[in-house]
């Protein structure tokens, strides 16, 4: 359900990231979409991916109303990578890193309760007539004391870590 609320302009790079949460946390598949460019590139934490504003539109308003329909993003930290030019730069491109929090995801299967989930999303970003876009982007998650997935002989994935008690965390 999208809000009478005015969201942020794309007036900087870095902005990409909160108005991602700002329309994630109003139920907005519009808003998501205006992020993106119209060829923009998509994959998510499972690695689905989408090759089109319109498809990352049709997805993210089907998990919005079906998945994560209670759901709410937090934004942590978040990083600038200047690929081209820089920030008042009239042609510009950079890499925009920014932790995220998920809670309140819709219960599955035998989940009751799914718990928060950390994901670190990557965007690359391009200076555009009408502000910055989203050329493409990937949705990770972060998982606590993995290195890696394994597939295991029953075909399940699952995240593994190699170290030993005596090496210290990567996360």
């Amino acid at each position: 359900m999208p809000s009478d609320n005015p969201y942020s302009p794309f007036d900087h790079s870095e902005r990409i990231a909160e108005i991602w949460v700002e329309a994630w946390n109003r139920r907005d598949a519009d808003r998501l979409a205006e992020l993106f460019a119209e060829d923009a590139e998509f994959v998510n934490v499972t690695g689905l991916w989408w090759h089109d504003r319109a498809a990352i539109r049709r997805a993210h308003d089907y998990g919005l109303r079906t998945i994560f329909d209670r759901s709410t993003i937090a934004l942590g930290e978040r990083r600038v990578r200047w690929l081209v030019g820089g920030p008042d730069a009239p042609s510009a491109a950079a890499v925009v890193h920014a932790k995220m929090e998920l809670t309140g995801q819709t219960a599955v299967a035998d989940v009751g309760d799914p718990r928060p989930r950390r994901t670190i999303f990557t965007f690359v970003v391009r200076r555009t007539d009408d502000g910055w876009r989203c050329v493409a982007a990937q949705n990770t998650d972060v998982v606590p004391g993995a290195e890696t997935n394994v597939i295991d002989d029953q075909g399940r994935m699952r995240s593994v870590s190699y170290r030993s008690d005596d090496l210290p965390d990567l996360n």
